[in-house]
């Protein structure tokens, strides 16, 4: 029978490995995003099941893995719809994504509104705007996670 000392040190020997690889898939999907990317493919590379890897990835970093890497996705091509110098539709593809639909449909949840819209407004905004403050004020938020507002006492 082992020491539970031995048992409580094999435990964190065990989060630390999984932490150091979910921080490699994290890292992959940040490098990778514009290429094809699935659970199954990271959790192959990180030596870990689908599951295990969903698992452990939203409690280390509070979201699964594909929606990290949509949020990715968004973010890169919020970047490029703000350029304009790219339809909706290459920016689809440029960002990785296989279906100008679901694109729209992940954008719209995302930042809020189409990505038409998006690009049409940040080109009359953009007007004379630094290109790190319009990143910085656009950067996407999911509704889930927006800030509830606090009422205001008059």
């Amino acid at each position: 029978m082992c020491h539970p000392a031995w048992g409580r040190a094999l435990a964190a020997a065990q989060r630390r490995d999984d932490l150091i690889r979910l921080r490699r898939v994290r890292d992959r999907i940040d490098r990778e995003y514009a290429r094809p990317l699935n659970v199954e493919a990271l959790a192959r590379g990180a030596n870990m099941s689908a599951g295990h890897l969903s698992r452990q990835f939203r409690l280390a970093y509070g979201q699964a893995p594909y929606v990290y890497l949509m949020t990715r996705r968004i973010e890169r091509a919020m970047a490029l719809l703000r350029r304009g110098d790219l339809s909706v539709t290459e920016v689809c593809f440029a960002v990785g994504c296989s279906s100008p639909g679901t694109f729209s449909t992940r954008f719209t949840e995302l930042v809020g509104m189409p990505p038409g819209t998006y690009q049409r407004r940040t080109a009359v905004a953009a007007a004379g705007m630094p290109s790190c403050v319009a990143k910085q004020v656009s950067r996407p938020v999911r509704n889930r996670e927006a800030p509830a507002t606090e009422p205001q006492l008059a």
